[in-house]
């Protein structure tokens, strides 16, 4: 009576580990496809909106450029948002956009730069320039 007790129980034991390996390998076999956000000729993504308004600071700007290169070249901004992206739950995410940061310029629009990775590290680089003069783009916490 004994062994047979035991055999079910192995039997059983093996059918869980069976089962759950089934389950991992299902959720990391399944993969959603988003569309990617439109590219321009060289193949960066564009992620300029509407076009600077004559004579105003973000003529000067450029995707990728610093924080400090940005302050440098037009001086800092009238308001800061700081908030995290989603990318800070994938486990092994080592990049620098687990952060973002948003500045208003008031006249102008927002900017909005890689707030760096978990551990306190990354630059703080551009990724995206909103010309928008009512300043709209601001996402404030209010």
């Amino acid at each position: 009576m004994l062994i047979v007790q035991r055999r079910e129980a192995i039997t059983m034991t093996k059918n869980l580990v069976i089962f759950w390996a089934a389950v991992l390998i299902a959720g990391c076999a399944s993969q959603r496809t988003v569309s990617a956000p439109p590219t321009n000729a060289a193949g960066d993504q564009d992620q300029v909106s509407a076009m600077p308004t004559q004579g105003g600071k973000f003529v000067k700007l450029k995707l990728g450029m610093t924080l400090s290169e940005v302050s440098a070249l037009i001086g800092g901004g009238d308001d800061q948002n700081h908030y995290p992206t989603g990318k800070g739950w994938i486990p092994f995410y080592f990049g620098s956009d687990t952060q973002r940061i948003e500045i208003l310029y008031r006249g102008e629009g927002c900017l909005v730069f890689t707030g760096g990775n978990q551990f306190g590290g990354g630059s703080n680089e551009l990724i995206r320039i909103e010309n928008d003069p009512k300043g709209r783009c601001f996402k404030s916490e209010s």
